[in-house]
């Protein structure tokens, strides 16, 4: 019966994947033109784009191999689709893209997924009804939330609320499934908080949990909803006869043979506790056995056994009758508290729970407990801090329009369910007290969790993202780092437009010295100058395109008045030309710019902004690996030798290290150094130690020798050296991919496409979306169709799922009262 519904309902999943012959026998492969032409309007699909020639991912697809058989349960089907170089389709385009896997419902895109968040079978289920399940399913964070459902559904409806881990373990696959059965007869309610659970107070936090509240039979709003616990381990088969039991009665009074009684309860696997009454005692038998029923309510059936009705004679003195399977004989016995009748149900099903759970903790995976990325441990560390959400302004769907069109607003869009947008909520958090009363900026954010609509005409696809709306002005995205300095760092840059017109000499010379935007200077130490003739249009137009796009992130502006010979002359620069002011150094450097285009003007000054002799940290890390180039650390503990700097940055200035990177890396401010070195050298060696780490061929470290000084010569020989072949290296790095131990918070991934934006992307980020959306507008496959087809509600009741983001209204908001 089940597989008929979901055949009925007819969700089609779509993977399409990369290119791996032992899955071929299993997923069906499609052009893209092929697949879209596929796409039935009413039916899900899920799609994973890739390059015929890009390297297999087998983890993946094995997983995704092993979901198969159960998606295919449901009615979904799997495949792949393989890209060709010529597709110019924006799910066939950059490499960033073809890490993602997309929803659609028809030809619209519902929802898009990091491929390393379906890290396995159980993830790649879950994800998935989690999206299709968002009206049936309500996600929370606080005991406010669960209080207002609660009152909200009083005498309407009773709840089905669970607490998991994280997104995507088993335990969360086991709701999602039972929601998409029962899910429009309990509310669902979801949380990954466990101060939320703390709150209600359960001490075994440790694990996931699942309550039925019982809501439906309370008239008093003043009354709490009782509350169910249910003991066993959150898989779907247990989840489904805990649901069963709570839909049976509470207690049923029944006049025969108890070896003849059968109930759902023993179909279910449960014994049944029979509480023996007579006339005389009727009334305080039945308030017992009620008291005994809410207590073993989950965890066996209860009877009242009239005993004066009965024709089969019960011993005289027995009070309890004990069933605990079918056809089994039935026990009777003599408790005479109603703690012993719930011990005895208990110590009769101990055994058999505990096995099932040491079963599933066998198949969970890996330990969820135990990780080191720094977003769950960001997450974790601040869950009991009182933030003060009342320096941001929450929006909904009423209020967003009118709040970003009457001032000029930065918006966070998050999503409360995620791990990264809670923890990047608290550094938006401490934005706002930092720019309390001094920014003219309104801070504000919305929940895309509560209000996607809003979220999807905005375009937003990923959580969490920042943007900032100006009058007369198209919004502009942040697309830095995750953390408060970044983000003021973006705000404050976007004071000024992109790029300033500079209208004099004088203002000029201001503008380079610092002067002009002295108050800027702690945020942009770097100043960008275009220099251009008044009939250099073509020019102009690339460096104002150029400058927009930097926007928020560098100080650029323009000069193309009468008099800019005056200035290319000082500077000894041939129009069109680029001047950049280090203002630490005190120092103006000369570029040209002749058939330059606005990509290109970019990626010089990206360049340009590269340190010659950097300290390496965890946020610029990313930006000089993009260089492909082996790394000559100098690894420190403490502040660099000062003849170990000289010798380093006079061969930089003499052009002898363009092979290499030449950086160095304080372990005092960056730790993780000493495991870094113990993996290279065994132990922790003495130090300063330079070595060189050649991490994108071959991955093999060659240490200085420690009994040579760090000199001009002695360096340049080593280096010689070693491009010769005629050094040993000391180690050679592992192959395999470094990912932190949970794939789907993966930190490092998000820094690299961050830092690689820059060059790769084709237009400023003050292009008007109409345009894109124009340009873009015959892919039916793109995300502009996402944008103008109608919202509709989500009715499993009905089988007739339209699209996933439209929240009911009378549940959401609940939240917002």
């Amino acid at each position: 019966m089940m597989s008929f519904i979901f055949n009925v309902f007819g969700i089609s999943f779509a993977m399409m994947c990369i290119v791996y012959k032992s899955a071929a026998n299993s997923l069906p492969e499609l052009s893209p033109q092929k697949y879209f032409s596929t796409l039935q309007a009413g039916k899900a699909s899920l799609a994973y784009f890739c390059q015929a020639d890009s390297p297999s991912t087998s983890v993946f697809l094995e997983e995704l191999n092993k979901a198969v058989k159960p998606l295919q349960d449901y009615g979904i089907s799997v495949a792949k689709v393989n890209c060709v170089k010529e597709e110019t389709s924006r799910y066939c385009g950059k490499e960033k893209d073809l890490m993602k896997a997309y929803l659609f419902r028809g030809n619209i895109l519902l929802r898009e997924f990091p491929t390393d968040t379906l890290f396995d079978e159980n993830a790649i289920i879950a994800h998935v009804l989690f999206a299709l399940l968002f009206n049936e399913v309500k996600y929370i964070t606080t005991l406010e939330d669960l209080q207002n459902i609660e009152n909200a559904l009083k005498g309407k409806a009773n709840i089905a609320f669970s607490y998991v881990r994280a997104i995507g373990t088993p335990e969360h696959r086991a709701v999602m499934e039972t929601a998409f059965v029962y899910g429009t007869t309990y509310q669902f309610v979801l949380t990954t908080e466990i101060a939320l659970l703390e709150s209600i107070g359960i001490e075994d936090i440790e694990r996931a949990h699942l309550y039925f509240l019982h809501c439906k039979l309370v008239l008093d709003l003043t009354q709490q909803c009782r509350r169910t616990l249910m003991g066993q381990t959150l898989t779907t088969l247990n989840i489904y006869r805990f649901i069963k039991t709570m839909e049976a009665p509470l207690l049923t009074e029944v006049a025969e043979d108890p070896q003849q009684v059968s109930t759902v309860h023993l179909q279910l696997g449960l014994p049944l506790v029979f509480i023996v009454s007579q006339q005389a005692t009727y009334e305080a038998d039945r308030r017992s056995a009620e008291w005994v029923a809410w207590r073993l309510l989950g965890k066996a059936g209860v009877l009242l056994l009239l005993r004066d009705s009965l024709e089969v004679d019960i011993p005289q003195q027995a009070n309890v009758v004990f069933k605990k399977e079918e056809g089994m004989p039935v026990e009777y016995l003599v408790l005479h508290d109603v703690d012993l009748v719930i011990s005895h149900v208990e110590n009769n099903t101990y055994i058999e729970e505990t096995q099932e759970d040491e079963d599933d903790d066998m198949d969970e995976g890996p330990d969820m407990g135990i990780q080191d990325d720094e977003v769950a441990e960001s997450v974790y560390r601040d869950r009991k801090r009182q933030l003060p959400l009342e320096l941001t302004v929450e929006l909904t769907e009423e209020t967003f329009n009118k709040t970003v069109m009457a001032s000029d607003s930065i918006v966070l869009f998050y999503a409360g369910w995620q791990a990264v947008s809670m923890a990047f909520l608290h550094s938006y958090v401490d934005l706002a007290v930092k720019l309390k009363g001094t920014s003219v900026m309104l801070l504000t954010r919305i929940n895309c969790a509560d209000w996607p609509d809003v979220c999807t005409k905005q375009n937003v696809t990923e959580f969490p993202v920042v943007k900032m709306y100006k009058k007369g002005e198209d919004p502009v995205s942040y697309s830095g780092m995750l953390g408060t300095e970044d983000l003021l760092k973006f705000i404050q840059l976007n004071r000024i437009s992109c790029p300033v017109n500079i209208t004099s000499v004088q203002e000029a010379e201001e503008y380079l010295s610092g002067e002009l935007y002295k108050d800027l200077i702690s945020y942009s130490s770097v100043s960008v100058l275009g220099l251009f003739s008044p009939t250099m249009t073509t020019a102009k137009e690339d460096f104002t395109e150029a400058g927009k796009y930097l926007k928020g992130y560098i100080i650029t502006g323009i000069y193309s008045e009468e008099d800019v010979l005056i200035l290319s002359s000082k500077y000894t620069a041939t129009l069109p030309a680029l001047l950049l002011a280090r203002h630490n150094e005190d120092k103006v450097e000369s570029i040209p710019l002749a058939n330059t285009h606005a990509q290109e003007i970019v990626q010089i000054i990206t360049n340009a902004l590269l340190e010659t002799f950097p300290e390496i940290t965890v946020g610029n890390l990313p930006t000089y690996l993009r260089l492909q180039k082996p790394l000559l650390i100098l690894f420190s503990d403490g502040s660099i030798n000062p003849q170990y700097q000289k010798a380093i940055l006079t061969l930089a200035k003499g052009k002898h290290l363009d092979s290499v990177i030449p950086c160095w890396l304080n372990l005092e401010n960056t730790p993780v150094g000493r495991e870094i070195l113990k993996a290279y050298f065994g132990a922790l060696p003495p130090l300063p130690v330079l070595v060189v780490v050649n991490l994108h061929s071959g991955g093999q470290v060659f240490a200085f020798p420690s009994d040579q000084a760090v000199t001009e010569q002695n360096l340049l020989l080593w280096l010689k050296k070693l491009e010769a072949g005629l050094e040993n290296h000391i180690t050679i790095l592992p192959a395999q991919e470094w990912k932190p131990p949970l794939p789907a918070y993966n930190f490092l991934q998000m820094m690299d496409a961050a830092a690689s934006q820059y060059p790769t992307r084709k237009g400023p980020e003050c292009m008007k979306e109409t345009n894109i959306q124009e340009n873009d507008e015959e892919q039916h496959e793109d995300k502009s169709a996402v944008r103008k087809e109608p919202i509709e509600t989500l009715r499993i009741k009905h089988w007739n799922r339209n699209n996933v983001f439209k929240a009911e209204k009378s549940v959401r908001h609940d939240k917002e009262l």
